[in-house]
């Protein structure tokens, strides 16, 4: 028995299923990743300051107009939902499938997914950081001006993405918690589990499998049934449902 085969034995055999996806579940609609060899990590910035700390709080309040240029850069490409993505809105249709995604960029609910949690956040979503007002991410593109800001307060406007430094919604949290443990299957697809608190939720796990699917191997993961090192979308495109 193949990979493949061994994967669709257990999607077919199991009903509660958790996915936890990274950045590889959207690389293959052309978006980068963040730390792999060619992940925007690893590019010279073009703004003087890494990439990775560009997307910290402190950089945020320190100089807002330089965040939104590097964030308009890009976080906000436009791109469509790939083979996982539609896989797993399809799957959703036949079992209980929760999504659990450290991505923002709101792919799995434009595939048409219903029950998805954000754990950083959605590009999708801003609101203002006094009065909470709320932008949709195409009210935010048309306020005039490098620094958006509030229509009725004037004040800075915020993505509703996680930075660092900034804490993770504790409702996400507590719904991923009991999605996990009363999951029968557990995949983990397109993430090196290098993100914390984020990658903690995986030890929570205790049911029948635990799958991996990554282009790379993920060494620190314990009690994995099945890995498989291939693109998300390419291998899971290959299930029957």
């Amino acid at each position: 028995m193949n990979e493949i085969e061994k994967l669709q034995k257990i999607i077919d055999e199991s009903n509660n299923i958790v996915f936890f996806g990274g950045a590889g579940v959207s690389t293959e609609s052309g978006l980068k990743d963040f730390r792999s060899k060619d992940g925007l990590y690893n590019l010279k910035s073009k703004y003087g300051r890494p990439y990775e700390e560009m997307l910290s709080h402190h950089f945020f309040m320190e100089d807002p107009k330089t965040f939104y240029e590097f964030y308009k850069d890009f976080m906000l490409s436009e791109v469509k939902p790939n083979k996982a993505h539609i896989f797993l809105a399809a799957l959703e249709k036949k079992k209980n499938l929760t999504i659990i995604t450290q991505n923002i960029d709101g792919l799995h609910q434009e595939a048409g997914s219903k029950n998805v949690l954000e754990l950083h956040g959605s590009i999708k979503r801003n609101y203002c950081m006094k009065c909470h007002k709320f932008f949709s991410l195409e009210e935010l593109l048309s306020l005039k001006g490098d620094v958006p800001v509030c229509d009725k307060c004037g004040s800075l406007i915020k993505p509703d993405v996680v930075l660092y430094e900034e804490g993770l919604d504790n409702d996400v949290i507590e719904a991923s918690l009991d999605a996990i443990t009363n999951a029968d299957l557990f995949i983990i697809a397109g993430t090196s589990l290098s993100v914390y608190p984020a990658a903690s939720l995986v030890r929570y796990f205790k049911g029948k499998y635990l799958v991996v699917i990554n282009k790379e191997h993920l060494y620190h993961v314990e009690g994995v049934d099945l890995e498989i090192n291939a693109p998300v979308g390419e291998t899971l495109s290959k299930i029957r449902l």
